[in-house]
């Protein structure tokens, strides 16, 4: 791979990362103090949790609790994670957004859209989906278990979003006990639809196999290997109606990347056969670009 395709991969304009976070934490901010408040529920994470914090204080001690003190205490340890194990500028940028975040959630008024909880927790989880993704696509990211999700993605290579659904199902359970199961049982619609949102915006964890039937094998791979820096086998073959010698290329790819390398190959030879599908799970060397 090239340099400068390298460094295409690896950098972004840092004035458009600010521009997205900002933008992303001022909807995380009305996100809550629209649809979240309203509805009365969790939307998991640490926000989640801050929010259960503040209605445990409100509720058995009649305490207000600032949002922004909490949340920035919970994340003190998910940030130091990133610090450590994930990357130093990624991490900065993810603080931005936790402290911008929060401080809007304090100070943006209270607004009522809709009274109707299912519309609540399915619109409100598909904005917290795609402010989430927002972050992600810039190398950043809204802070909690999204930094314990990337590093088990990046450590064990797979999708790790359910998991975080499975521990968010968690700390509603214990929602359920302490207020109402029906806010717990809303509250996990919307992060159900938030995590699917995740995983239709966000693919970087997500692999696809790619078999392709063609005539140029070297350059082929050379392609993928250009615009992925991802390595192929090449194998042979033998087509079933003429009997004539085919070579076929197996290679696995991150799903963000797929539709440009499949876009690529049909570009060079229009006549070559592509066969995708999704790779469950993957083990072995498999290229990622490291956060910064």
């Amino acid at each position: 791979m090239n340099k400068k395709s390298e460094k295409g991969t690896k950098e972004l304009n840092p004035v458009l990362r600010i521009a997205v976070v900002i933008t992303a934490s001022l909807i995380f901010a009305v996100n809550i103090n629209t649809f979240v408040h309203t509805g009365g529920l969790l939307p998991g994470g640490a926000s989640g949790v801050t929010l259960l914090i503040q209605q445990i204080g409100i509720k058995f001690f009649n305490v207000k609790i600032p949002y922004t003190l909490v949340n920035v205490l919970i994340n003190a340890f998910p940030v130091y994670i990133g610090f450590k194990f994930i990357g130093k500028k990624f991490t900065a940028l993810s603080c931005v957004v936790i402290v911008l975040s929060s401080v809007l959630t304090d100070i943006i008024p209270a607004y009522t859209i809709t009274k109707d909880t299912l519309l609540i927790s399915i619109f409100g989880g598909l904005i917290n989906g795609v402010a989430i993704s927002m972050c992600l696509l810039v190398d950043a990211t809204s802070g909690g278990t999204d930094f314990i999700s990337i590093y088990l993605s990046e450590k064990n290579g797979i999708d790790s979003f359910n998991i975080i659904l499975g521990f968010n199902a968690v700390i509603l359970t214990v929602a359920g006990f302490l207020f109402s199961w029906d806010k717990a049982l809303y509250s996990i619609i919307f992060q159900y639809v938030s995590t699917m949102t995740i995983r239709l915006l966000y693919r970087k964890y997500q692999q696809t196999t790619l078999f392709i039937v063609t005539k140029e094998p070297k350059k082929i791979c050379e392609i993928i290997y250009d615009m992925s820096h991802h390595g192929a086998t090449i194998m042979e073959g033998e087509g079933s109606y003429e009997h004539d010698e085919k070579k076929i290329i197996y290679s696995v790819v991150s799903s963000a990347e797929a539709n440009k390398v499949v876009k690529a190959i049909r570009e060079y030879e229009p006549d070559a056969f592509v066969n995708e599908f999704k790779s469950e799970r993957i083990s072995g060397r498999f290229y990622r670009v490291p956060k910064d």
